[in-house]
């Protein structure tokens, strides 16, 4: 049998100008990277789950965009994992652009009053958002892309650090909790793309089901999709209380974080 990195799938031969450390259709012959895959599902369901209901509470549309958006980039990475295919890719790293912007603008927009819109914000966002994908489709270079993707969630993780800071001292414990979780799934990211040699020999010797824990890219995917959900919350709690409802955090079966907003009381 062929080396599990060597095995030819359904998709056939990858057309992506990235792979990532785990081995193509080791556990799938119809998925290229099972584990890479599969742990999307925290980028899509939860996510849906918040923008139902964000559309129950009668809340913004732009948090109704954001919880779907990050759903996009989930579906978008599912379908890159599973094929490998360049035009996939774009389906994953495009939508993590256009996500990020739309939770800048959120974000910046916390402290305005309803049914207003911040059109040189707006425009500068989608100027930023075509530039980006122009220049990438072009260039097809994918450092730009983190670069591009990486200035966005620094500006996000600014005005997070203010806004815990020196407005909602509170919130603190959600704002670093989603930092810190970001943080830590960039950490295993690097050790993935550094180590991945080394990796591969481990799981070569620790049984499937083990060795899937060594899935690192999978974790960073898990880990990210946790914070950014986590930071969509805190952006939510931060808007609702400045419009004077009365936010609450409460965890579904005990362990999954949901924003719940009742209206203001009324006098």
């Amino acid at each position: 049998m062929a080396p599990a990195a060597d095995r030819e799938g359904y998709w056939g031969p990858p057309t992506s100008t990235l792979e990532w450390c785990e081995e193509n259709y080791a556990v799938s012959y119809h998925i290229a990277e099972f584990w890479n895959t599969v742990s999307n599902l925290i980028f899509i369901l939860p996510p849906i789950y918040g923008a139902i209901q964000t559309y129950k509470d009668g809340l913004e549309k732009r948090y109704l965009a954001a919880y779907l958006c990050l759903t996009a980039v989930g579906l978008g990475s599912w379908c890159f994992h599973m094929t490998l295919k360049y035009e996939m890719q774009l389906l994953d790293e495009l939508p993590m652009i256009y996500s990020c912007c739309v939770f800048v603008y959120c974000l910046y927009e916390c402290f305005k009053y309803k049914n207003t819109v911040n059109y040189p914000l707006l425009f500068l966002l989608i100027t930023y958002s075509f530039i980006v994908s122009i220049v990438y489709l072009n260039l097809k270079e994918p450092v730009f892309h983190q670069i591009m993707y990486g200035t966005l969630v620094s500006i996000i993780v600014l005005r997070s650090v203010y806004i815990v800071l020196w407005v909602y001292p509170w919130l603190r414990g959600l704002g670093y909790t989603s930092l810190t979780v970001f943080l830590m799934g960039f950490f295993l990211w690097n050790v993935d793309n550094i180590f991945c040699d080394k990796l591969r020999a481990l799981r070569e010797k620790m049984p499937p089901v083990v060795g899937a824990v060594t899935q690192f890219h999978a974790w960073w995917h898990i880990l990210t999709g946790l914070g950014s959900y986590l930071h969509i919350l805190l952006s939510l709690y931060t808007r609702t209380l400045f419009l004077k409802h009365r936010p609450k955090v409460k965890f579904v079966f005990g362990i999954w974080p949901v924003l719940l907003v009742e209206p203001p009381k009324k006098l």
